[in-house]
């Protein structure tokens, strides 16, 4: 009598189970303050099945630490990992994330997709509409990217000089230094939502230990090391050009205004995030997003408008 796992037709079949399973999501969340801010978001993005690792600052309030440890104790798959002092510009934040990713693969083997977030980001839309995205998406790697010699030169000493960072800052000590031999840089955004096969390629890749060595004395290696690595190996081909997040900016001219130009982009956009949300935020925008939560994303075609962006980037230069 044959087993389930060595029958074929059976094999088959939980493969197809397996492949419409709706995707499950490990978020790792960096906050450094306003732990009621993270509080809202994170009970926004809870579930019962996903994980969630969060990072608090070294440099943060004692009080801010106290108060986020304790509010987490309620939730049995949300994890603290040790602390670090991220360092503004500096490699730390990448280290942060190497090592989420790392105990979040050792945490569980039934997460799909890594998430990072800040404390002061928040969801767009349901955790059941974002699953579903990730499910008919399953195998993509979403994150801004701009070949840097190209369309970012202007950048380029942030990589091109050697940095160093110290206890709070970077050294105002540099000096010049020849690129990674055969590696085309990248730069783009912090922003990112990754396969659980990236995760796992990343901290177990030998080559990947390069580029670390490398962007660990460049400058805001945060926008530029996980876009190089990717896009130097075979992981460019499963990358789409968009982090799934909106953000709020500082505007000189009129708040109404500006708000209200937000509200009609997020309308006609997939965007899954937003970032910069507190208690300063414009209300408008957040009776938008709470009328909106449920609301299912847009049919729009990545491929299709990967290519325009593609297109208006190669006519602009």
């Amino acid at each position: 009598m044959q087993t389930y796992m060595n029958n074929p037709q059976a094999k088959s079949e939980r493969q197809e189970q397996d492949s419409s399973r709706k995707v499950r999501i490990a978020y790792f969340i960096m906050v450094h303050h306003k732990p009621d801010v993270f509080r809202a978001m994170f009970e926004k993005i809870y579930t019962k099945d996903q994980f969630y690792l969060i990072h608090i600052d070294r440099k943060a309030k004692p009080e801010t630490t106290e108060e986020i440890q304790l509010y987490l104790i309620q939730y049995p798959n949300a994890f603290i990992l040790e602390s670090m002092n991220i360092v503004p510009g500096g490699f730390s934040m990448i280290q942060a994330e190497l090592n989420a990713m790392e105990y979040l693969l050792n945490v569980s083997r039934e997460w799909d997709y890594f998430i990072n977030l800040s404390g002061e980001d928040y969801p767009l839309k349901s955790q059941n509409i974002i699953r579903m995205f990730l499910t008919a998406n399953r195998g993509r790697n979403y994150l801004f990217y701009y070949d840097q010699k190209f369309y970012r030169p202007d950048t380029l000493q942030r990589i091109q000089n050697h940095f160093t960072e110290l206890t709070h800052k970077i050294s105002s000590l540099i000096y010049k230094r020849e690129f990674m031999n055969g590696v085309i840089p990248y730069i783009g955004g912090k922003w990112f939502m990754f396969t659980r096969e990236t995760c796992a390629f990343l901290i177990n890749n030998k080559r990947v230990m390069d580029f670390e060595d490398y962007y660990l004395h460049t400058l805001l290696p945060a926008e530029s090391f996980f876009q190089t690595v990717l896009m130097n190996t075979i992981f460019k081909d499963i990358i789409v050009n968009d982090d799934k997040r909106a953000a709020i900016e500082r505007s000189c001219f009129s708040k109404n205004q500006y708000h209200l130009d937000l509200i009609e982009s997020l309308k006609n956009s997939n965007q899954l995030f937003i970032r910069k949300v507190n208690d300063k935020t414009h209300e408008s925008l957040l009776q938008y997003i709470k009328e909106s939560f449920l609301v299912p994303l847009n049919e729009i075609d990545e491929i299709e408008r990967e290519l325009k962006r593609e297109d208006h980037n190669n006519n602009w230069s």
